[in-house]
């Protein structure tokens, strides 16, 4: 209430300011005695002088005021307002999930809330197909963990969540889907390679668990010569589905015919920007029939 008064109290000074000042302005024009006119505006004067005053103590008894209320709540019941905090942060991770959650439901993540916080689904697919899937049930409290998962070990899931889990899950999710995918993508194209080109390659398909180093012999019949060809492909970038090294040799130590460097040059860069079923796929319509005989 004391507040309160103050506040009108300095409504009513400002008020009566505004008043007065009008009221000297207006004795310029309607006194016509000099000696008069001079007398009023000093008293007019005078009062403005104290009301101003009056103000500013006002003012500094507000702000004086304003600041004691703060420190009260501030001190009060720290312990309390603490918990409630932490609450409330509990309560806005939970509900950012679940809108992550809605905008991401046609790119592969799903998820239920848990009593724990939620547990998300990550749908791997590649070229149109649905793959693996994988989950991971995260704690919504601070700080937010996860308290079980069946990503694979191979998966840099510490390195992802130490950058991103305390500071933007959106972006841990989205980074996680990135790394899922592209193993699905790249683990796809090599059982792709073993099961619809198995004729074609000279000898077994060798790879990693990431699917992140393949290497492999294949065979080429062109213009009647058959032609063989060892790829070593790398995936450094471990968010990718196409390699960022391949290297393309000829195993045989006879002389090589002016043609082959040609060709290794073109399976090289078909390598580079086709995933390995497509590659084969086009050498077929390039007319280089392959060979489906075993050497």
């Amino acid at each position: 209430m004391e507040w309160a008064n103050d506040g009108k109290s300095k409504g009513g000074v400002l008020a009566h300011l505004e008043r007065l000042e009008i009221q000297v302005n207006r004795s310029h024009k309607n006194l016509e005695d000099p000696q008069r006119a001079q007398a009023v505006e000093h008293a007019l004067r005078t009062k403005i002088h104290k009301l101003r005053c009056l103000r500013d103590e006002l003012r500094s008894k507000v702000k004086r005021r304003q600041a004691r209320v703060r420190a009260s709540i501030a001190n009060e019941e720290p312990d309390q307002t603490q918990e409630i905090s932490e609450q409330e942060v509990a309560e806005r991770r939970q509900e950012n999930v679940k809108a992550i959650l809605q905008a991401y439901r046609f790119t592969g993540l799903s998820g239920k809330l848990t009593s724990r916080g939620v547990c998300v689904c990550i749908s791997t697919a590649f070229e149109g197909n649905l793959l693996d899937s994988y989950f991971i049930d995260l704690v919504l409290q601070k700080p937010l963990w996860i308290h079980h998962h069946s990503i694979p070990i191979f998966i840099p899931l510490e390195e992802i969540s130490a950058k991103y889990l305390q500071t933007n899950i959106q972006r841990f999710l989205f980074c996680l889907c990135e790394y899922l995918n592209a193993y699905a993508g790249r683990k796809y194209q090599a059982d792709r390679l073993q099961s619809d080109f198995a004729a074609y390659l000279a000898r077994p398909l060798q790879r990693n668990p990431l699917c992140n180093l393949l290497s492999f012999t294949y065979k080429v019949k062109l213009r009647g010569q058959l032609f063989l060809f060892c790829a070593r492909l790398l995936y450094k970038d471990l968010t990718t589905t196409l390699p960022t090294d391949v290297t393309i040799t000829y195993p045989e130590t006879d002389a090589l015919p002016p043609s082959w460097e040609e060709q290794r040059a073109s399976h090289e860069n078909l390598f580079f920007t086709k995933p390995l079923h497509q590659v084969f796929t086009s050498f077929a319509r390039k007319g280089e029939k392959l060979d489906v005989t075993r050497v």
